[in-house]
């Protein structure tokens, strides 16, 4: 399986650093040439490589870390998505409702990219969390996932696990993403609260995440940097 990031900004070198903790080769591009992403690609770590958007999307399974507002422009860049696997992780702050035509952010994504096989997740943390080491008082930080398609999910599911991360699955788009969305629009940027141990602790807290209940999970709404740009570039 290849992996590739798609935006090198705080959100996309954070997931980079995930990457290389765990020794796994990914591909990272941006709208910028490779060569100005290489210099920081290197900083991170051997594993991270830079190439141009064309190439990076020979990738098996693409993460998506620009600003919402980007991933049209990306989508455009192939004919067909077909046997692709586009992995959500942006956030749609700031975009009115009609904008979207009705549909959940993620749903809209997903009609961009052709054939492809959408999941959201990995939305809902904040870089700084993102890129520090998943493993928080003997349990591991918490992604919620939803997609809906489940042959798409559970490979996810699996990345998630390599990264060290204990994936949490929260059913169709109009479920999960809606309360991941919420969820990042409201700062749930920890998760280090919501460390899972047992699939039974990932089932009691998938259950909480639909509902909502903020406290009974640990998770404090904070506050969020909606400057998208700078947060993904």
């Amino acid at each position: 399986m290849s992996y590739t990031i798609v935006g090198f900004g705080k959100i996309g070198q954070a997931l980079a650093h995930a990457f290389v903790r765990k020794n796994i080769n990914v591909t990272v591009a941006s709208r910028r040439p490779p060569e100005a992403l290489a210099p920081q690609a290197r900083a991170i770590g051997p594993t991270v490589v830079a190439k141009s958007l064309q190439d990076a999307l020979e990738a098996d399974t693409i993460i998506l870390a620009m600003p919402f507002g980007e991933h049209r422009e990306v989508a455009k860049a192939l004919p067909s998505w077909k046997g692709k696997t586009i992995i959500d992780a942006t956030n749609a702050f700031g975009v009115l409702p009609e904008e979207l035509g009705g549909l959940l952010s993620s749903a809209f994504v997903a009609k961009a990219f052709t054939g492809a096989k959408l999941v959201k997740g990995f939305n809902h943390l904040v870089a700084a969390i993102l890129a520090t080491d998943p493993v928080v008082e003997g349990g591991h930080r918490v992604v919620f996932l939803s997609s809906d398609d489940e042959d798409a999910i559970s490979p996810v599911a699996d990345l998630a696990k390599q990264l060290g991360f204990a994936p949490v699955k929260l059913g169709k788009l109009d479920e999960g993403a809606r309360w991941c969305t919420h969820a990042a629009a409201l700062g749930v940027s920890s998760s280090s609260r919501i460390c899972s141990r047992s699939s039974s602790n990932q089932s009691i807290t998938a259950r909480f995440a639909r509902e909502g209940w903020f406290r009974n999970v640990g998770i404090r709404p904070g506050t969020v940097d909606v400057r998208e740009k700078e947060r993904f570039r």
